[in-house]
């Protein structure tokens, strides 16, 4: 009963999560619902995903549509929805030095734990769309600079994210991601390598500094195993893609059993009966406030 009456944002430190040796995997939803599922199943963080958002809200690909207010809203739902911190896609930071200001203090205000901020012309591109372009990297340093400087709580992390590898090559890249480390970045996050080898490459440039990797299902870097990942030494694992691409498959099979039978009969042996899902939901809590609050 205590869940509605309290405001729901994540307590636990992800910084200390990192400090403390964690491998931390982040799956990526787009929606208060979505995150609680991630909550249930046992995860320590969720991701909030960018792509996500856009086809979700938007219905539409993640190439700069969704707006700072529009998705520091999503963030605020999400985060008020769980217990455990939520990492956000916080895109280029909206502008610049004086936008990525007011980008860290709404997200941080939302209860969110942590952002990306990336070194693409506005308007962006998802990492793994061809087509991308990058800023000068001291405009991004600059960016980065004034991220730090703005957060008001050193558990709210910053994470530096470049795009250079398809724009200028992996050492161009691996060159950028020094430079925001160098600006204050806790994280650094190199997006889309192309192979195994420059997985690795990407780890060895970096042995004592946390890095993210993205795991995105059908893009431009490889599948790799957990094992792989923990033994290169990444701390941080999104998945942006995961629930998104499982959700869209789900939701067109059953449409398409609804429209060749007429009704849904031969889908509710698989669907989660309603009555569980009012549960997952809280309507129990809902009931006991109803019951407490209640004209005398």
């Amino acid at each position: 009963m205590a869940e509605l009456l309290r405001s729901r944002v994540g307590g636990v430190s992800l910084r200390r999560m990192f400090e403390a040796g964690e491998m931390v995997l982040a799956p990526g939803c787009y929606d208060a619902l979505g995150a609680r599922l991630v909550e249930e199943a046992g995860f320590g963080a969720l991701y909030l995903t960018g792509f996500g958002s856009a086809a979700s809200r938007l219905g539409r690909p993640d190439v700069g549509l969704m707006t700072l207010p529009e998705m520091v809203d999503n963030a605020r739902r999400i985060a008020q929805a769980v217990d455990i911190p939520v990492i956000a896609d916080a895109d280029t930071g909206y502008g610049n030095p004086i936008n990525v200001i007011r980008s860290v203090h709404e997200y941080e205000a939302a209860g969110v734990s942590a952002i990306h901020l990336e070194d693409q012309v506005m308007p962006k591109k998802c990492g793994h769309m061809d087509g991308k372009q990058v800023v000068p990297a001291g405009e991004m340093a600059a960016k980065v600079a004034a991220a730090v400087a703005a957060r008001r709580s050193e558990d709210f992390l910053i994470i530096a994210r470049t795009d250079a590898r398809a724009v200028e090559g992996l050492d161009a890249a691996l060159q950028r991601a020094r430079t925001y480390r160098e600006a204050g970045a806790d994280m650094l996050f190199v997006e889309a390598p192309q192979s195994g080898a420059e997985i690795e490459a990407v780890a060895r440039a970096f042995p004592d500094v946390p890095l993210l990797f993205n795991y995105a299902e059908g893009g431009k870097t490889p599948a790799v195993t957990h094992a792989v990942l923990r033994e290169l030494g990444f701390r941080l694992v999104i998945f942006p893609l995961t629930i998104l691409l499982s959700a869209t498959v789900a939701i067109r099979s059953a449409l398409a059993q609804i429209k060749a039978d007429g009704t849904p009969i031969e889908l509710m042996p698989s669907m989660l009966p309603f009555g569980d899902f009012l549960d997952f939901v809280g309507m129990p809590e809902i009931c006991e406030l109803e019951k407490r609050f209640a004209d005398a």
